[in-house]
């Protein structure tokens, strides 16, 4: 797959103050060349239909940036709709430079109503808008989040999922099938039995899997406490993960756990996928899709791994919501006063697990891709931070105080209907996934 390239298109007439309309493409230019190298942008405004056509004659964007240098007639925006009808758009009005009594400068305003109406005629998704000059840090911000987004958008084209075995009983909610996850993010699905894998680790040996058991030891604390049995045949089911992930060119992974890797194969699988998120693979538990679909976004935004788990505290007087799971976030989420500790599974008593709170970081992103009662995708999304908190439970846990209310956001979401696994990114990806919703057609429901 080629790089990810925006393409800069600045339009205008030559009616108005191309002195002025030159000085803020130069700076438009600057911006969005240190926002993204590989964005295309011309060499001078385009001032007529035919230098807009020579200029996009041959481009395979993935992002238009349209902006009205001047005012423009709609007969603009529809060149590019016709030409790049399923490229994502971000519409840029500027600021009139001088308001003096005298001339309009600009006009940009203008044009961007004109442009909008065009393409909201055209297309059915949200329409993403930015108003200001190149130097106004809310400008910045709104086009460096939309680049992110449609550079996850296409990332996500080139994403295999992996589905390990099936969802438990009563967790149907985490299940993906080919044709939806393909239509919707254009994520490819790949499915394989848990006990697949299981056969896989049992056939390796021990000297097979010596690398593999000292780079666990390096990312965990503890782990020569675990039973021997368990902790090799950990260390076998790590390196048939790995492999299987590496063979397929797995980027994100939902596996089962429980029951099967307890009684069937007596080791749990916990700490495998808490190494797998270390290493750039988003994995999750429970067999749960949309969870590591949830997490990739994150973690492909902020570069950091994702928690994943479930809400299980509610404290209105601290205004915060514990998340947690049983045994498994990355090492590299473990607070550096206790490290990546591992133990054995609260209800089985058997390890390896995972057992730690998570570290404190000021900007975390609540976030979970989900379905409505009507079937349709949506996005639930809420901010906040990251408190300095130990372990609140066996198994691993970080505790959010959030921006919005806490109490409101539990009791809005559970009356909403959304799944009770979340993923909590470690950065502020909040601006960035409003967008790709937009991008996608899908409803963002966010909570601030």
């Amino acid at each position: 797959m080629k790089d990810f390239e925006p393409i800069y298109l600045p339009v205008g007439v030559p009616t108005f103050h191309l002195e002025s309309a030159r000085e803020e493409f130069r700076s438009s230019c600057d911006l969005l060349k240190g926002l993204c190298e590989n964005v295309r942008v011309p060499d001078d405004l385009l001032l007529s239909l035919d230098a807009l056509d020579a200029f996009t004659d041959g481009a395979d964007p993935d992002l238009i940036i349209f902006q009205n240098a001047t005012f423009a007639n709609a007969a603009y925006a529809e060149k590019v709709l016709n030409r790049f009808p399923d490229v994502p758009i971000l519409l840029w009005g500027l600021r009139e430079p001088v308001i003096d009594g005298g001339r309009l400068r600009l006009n940009s305003l203008t044009g961007s109503f004109s442009a909008a109406n065009m393409i909201r005629q055209h297309r059915k998704e949200p329409l993403d808008y930015v108003f200001g000059s190149p130097s106004e840090e809310e400008v910045i911000k709104k086009i460096s989040e939309a680049i992110k987004a449609a550079g996850l958008k296409k990332s996500l084209r080139s994403l295999k999922l992996a589905q390990v075995g099936d969802t438990p009983q009563g967790f149907g909610f985490g299940k993906a099938a080919d044709q939806e996850m393909m239509d919707t993010f254009g994520v490819r699905l790949e499915n394989i039995e848990a006990e697949a894998l299981m056969e896989r680790a049992k056939g390796f040996s021990d000297e097979e899997c010596r690398e593999y058991l000292e780079d666990a030891k390096k990312r965990t604390v503890g782990l020569e406490a675990v039973p021997e049995q368990n902790r090799r045949d950990f260390v076998k089911l790590y390196k048939a993960y790995a492999d299987y992930v590496k063979e397929k060119n797995i980027g994100a992974l939902a596996s089962r756990c429980w029951p099967d890797f307890f009684t069937v194969y007596g080791t749990p699988v916990c700490t495998v996928l808490s190494i797998l998120n270390d290493l750039g693979v988003a994995a999750s538990c429970e067999t749960d899709a949309w969870g590591a679909l949830s997490m990739y976004m994150g973690m492909y935004l902020t570069g950091q791994s994702a928690f994943f788990g479930d809400p299980v505290s509610l404290d209105e007087e601290e205004n915060t919501v514990t998340f947690w799971h049983c045994g498994m976030a990355a090492c590299s989420l473990a607070r550096e006063d206790t490290g990546a500790v591992c133990g054995e599974h609260c209800n089985r008593h058997i390890g390896p697990t995972m057992e730690f709170g998570c570290k404190p970081t000021d900007k975390v992103t609540i976030f979970r891709v989900g379905k409505a009662p009507d079937g349709q995708f949506r996005f639930m999304i809420a901010s906040g931070k990251a408190l300095d908190k130990e372990k609140q439970f066996f198994g691993t846990s970080v505790v959010v105080k959030t921006d919005a209310c806490a109490k409101d956001l539990v009791q809005s979401a559970i009356e909403a209907g959304f799944e009770p696994h979340f993923a909590v990114i470690y950065g502020d990806a909040a601006d960035a996934l409003e967008i790709l919703a937009h991008m996608l057609d899908i409803e963002a429901v966010r909570y601030s």
